[in-house]
């Protein structure tokens, strides 16, 4: 039987060469329609446009939906691996979220996306859903939130090492990024174990 709340989790960062991992634990009611007038139904933040996610977000912030945000740094990715570090994320996202709500975890269906999962590995408390975030509409909330968190935090770094143009390709490894960090050498926020092949 259905419970009366739905949590979603999902991460953004995974790939980057610079930067934390993110993850967002949302919840809503149980058969929530996420659709706006104005923005039409709610996508993976993948397939929206930075717009449209900024304004989803501003939308999400309103509505009744909750969330809660964690982060791991890179020098914890690196000391763990980035599925661990993923992980932690999520587990910390769904025990903030609990505590925000005032909801037990026994009143909650749970599903969290790709290779994320919660607890120990093989007790996951929730369901782990490939491509969750295209199929299940409170994992894209969680998606677009932890995206949009993700995307200003590294935008402030873009103000601190201004070379590398976090604002711009938030700490993916694009051409311009490999290049800068050939020439300059890593940063703090680098993610050693993921550039050893460039400096």
């Amino acid at each position: 039987m259905p419970k009366k709340y739905i949590i979603g989790i999902d991460e953004v960062g995974r790939g980057c060469l610079a930067g934390p991992v993110v993850v967002c634990a949302a919840l809503a009611a149980q058969g929530r329609r996420f659709f706006n007038k104005k923005l039409g139904a709610l996508r993976d933040s993948k397939k929206t446009s930075p717009r449209m996610r900024e304004e989803w977000f501003l939308h999400l912030k309103k509505t009744e939906v909750i969330f809660a945000i964690a982060r791991v740094s890179p020098s914890v990715i690196d000391k763990t691996n980035i599925s661990r570090a993923a992980n932690i994320a999520a587990e910390r996202a769904l025990k903030r979220l609990l505590l925000s709500a005032d909801i037990r975890e026994e009143e909650v269906d749970i599903f969290l996306d790709g290779g994320l999962y919660v607890g120990e590995r093989g007790s996951n408390i929730g369901k782990t859903i490939i491509k969750g975030d295209e199929k299940i509409k409170v994992i894209s909330a969680a998606s677009i939130l932890a995206k949009v968190y993700r995307d200003k935090l590294m935008s402030r770094y873009a103000l601190k090492f201004k070379d590398f143009n976090f604002n711009l390709n938030k700490g993916y490894g694009t051409a311009h990024h490999i290049k800068i960090l050939k020439s300059k050498g890593a940063t703090s926020i680098h993610r050693k174990t993921f550039i050893s092949n460039f400096v």
